[in-house]
């Protein structure tokens, strides 16, 4: 049995990331991509990702985990933290030691810490002058990634961000805003479908999306299509 190195792996993760970018690309599932990518390759325990809609203001798109995603929606919801400044200031936000930063962002540190996790990594998804969100590494110990994690880390949010701004799919700013716009909504669907899931299989979130996400690859259905027949109970998983 042939094991492959995690360089291998990382170059394997750009393939994959690099094989959405066609035409009639699910951009739910390339978000999804990417961050359970970089969680696994750049030694993180959990990822998250906001995306802006066309007003400018972040929602949360993916998460590889529940405990991720409710540190992701309370920045949100308080309006401040890492993941927030990284979008605003378009650079990279690195949180070596989150019960250090605590008084600088009270309610993040204490969900953060409550969670698990003492450091986070914040990539900007940015293209020239367009910041469109920022993918989130979320770390169980203290520390910083290494040089090489964090180049890595830039590199698969750069690849992404082309991903949703290429010029073949969204050739004018309406269509780009149109197209984010629709990745934030599906997303209010699927997480709607995770609930229903959830309560029917009596399961955690976490298996209710793996199964969700499941059903729509080996059917080859659009994520968002599978979850709204989820919603509206056409669909029993």
């Amino acid at each position: 049995m042939v094991t492959e190195s995690r360089e291998e792996r990382l170059v394997g993760a750009f393939v994959r990331l690099a094989d959405t970018l066609v035409a009639g690309y699910d951009v739910v599932d390339l978000l999804q991509t990417l961050i359970e990518s970089s969680a696994q390759l750049l030694d993180a325990s959990a990822a998250g990702l906001m995306l802006a809609d066309d007003k400018g203001e972040l929602a949360l798109v993916a998460a590889t985990s529940e405990r991720s995603r409710l540190v992701e929606m309370m920045q949100l919801s308080s309006g401040n933290g890492p993941c927030l400044e990284a979008f605003v200031c378009g650079e990279v936000v690195v949180v070596s030691d989150i019960a250090a930063e605590a008084a600088r962002w009270p309610e993040f540190a204490e969900e953060a810490l409550a969670q698990g996790f003492r450091s986070i990594h914040c990539v900007p998804m940015r293209l020239r002058g367009s910041i469109i969100g920022t993918v989130n590494l979320f770390r169980a110990a203290t520390g910083s990634l290494t040089a090489v994690d964090a180049a890595a880390a830039q590199g698969l949010a750069d690849v992404a961000t082309i991903g949703i701004l290429q010029e073949r799919a969204i050739r004018e700013s309406e269509v780009a805003r149109e197209q984010l716009q629709n990745a934030l909504e599906s997303r209010v669907v699927i997480e709607q479908a995770k609930g229903v899931i959830a309560q029917l299989r009596a399961v955690d979130m976490d298996l209710a999306f793996t199964l969700l996400r499941a059903h729509a690859r080996n059917t080859g259905r659009n994520l968002r299509d599978v979850a709204a027949d989820v919603v509206d109970r056409s669909l029993a998983l």
